[in-house]
């Protein structure tokens, strides 16, 4: 049971992308079409997935001095052996040369380095492979609604497929960054409305760290 809610965990309640607000760069860059989404979304998830168990593994042995340039040569390690593979496979080359700058950059996501720093320095391998698992699929779940609404309404087409059929003319708008910053507000709120996450507002009342504060009074929570 509790393997499953870590897995859920990273798909709804912490989605990196929804939730988190964590890898908007990518996301917003490379989602002008399903396809390429989906592309980064896997890619992503596999330097997650295998960073995090090898992270667990050396948590013991890594100095917490200089763990961050640590993690950054373990990812980087995944990030290489990715694009070597992309670029062997004839049928992956497309990806490749689509992702272009953003694929070395998997090496310096900040949802990565988050779950290194969060998840798998504090527990075994095992966990820490299904929080990569469960991580990983939410940010390809992201990546993959972002790129299919923007190339949908953008392009009129999905995964390189005509689907408009000339009836509804593509609005190009779709496939700029003002396009991608309009559709992106669009499914957090969506994804907010559905989970029915609390609005939190700005206050000594909502502060985590009133019971500490020496300015926080009782009376200044209604002012």
């Amino acid at each position: 049971m509790r393997y499953l809610k870590v897995f859920m965990n990273g798909i709804i309640k912490e989605n990196p992308v929804l939730v988190m607000l964590l890898g908007t760069c990518p996301t917003l860059a490379v989602t002008t079409t399903a396809a390429n989404g989906l592309g980064m979304g896997i890619a992503t998830m596999f330097a997650l997935v295998f960073s995090n168990v090898v992270i667990s593994l050396l948590k013991s042995v890594i100095p917490r001095q200089v763990r961050l340039p640590c993690y950054i040569v373990i990812v980087a390690g995944f990030v290489t052996f990715i694009s070597f593979m992309l670029q062997i496979i004839p049928w992956l080359y497309w990806l490749y040369e689509s992702l272009g700058l953003f694929l070395p950059l998997i090496a310096v996501n900040c949802i990565i380095f988050e779950r290194a720093e969060a998840f798998a320095s504090k527990n075994n391998p095992f966990i820490s492979l299904i929080d990569g698992l469960g991580m990983g699929t939410g940010f390809t779940l992201a990546l993959f609604i972002m790129g299919t609404a923007r190339e949908i309404l953008g392009a009129g087409s999905w995964m390189g497929y005509e689907i408009s059929i000339g009836e509804i003319p593509p609005m190009m708008i779709f496939g700029l960054p003002a396009g991608g910053f309009f559709m992106y507000g669009i499914i957090i709120a969506a994804v907010g409305k559905l989970t029915k996450k609390p609005v939190r507002t700005i206050g000594c009342e909502n502060c985590p760290s009133r019971a500490t504060c020496k300015n926080f009074t009782a009376g200044e929570a209604d002012k």
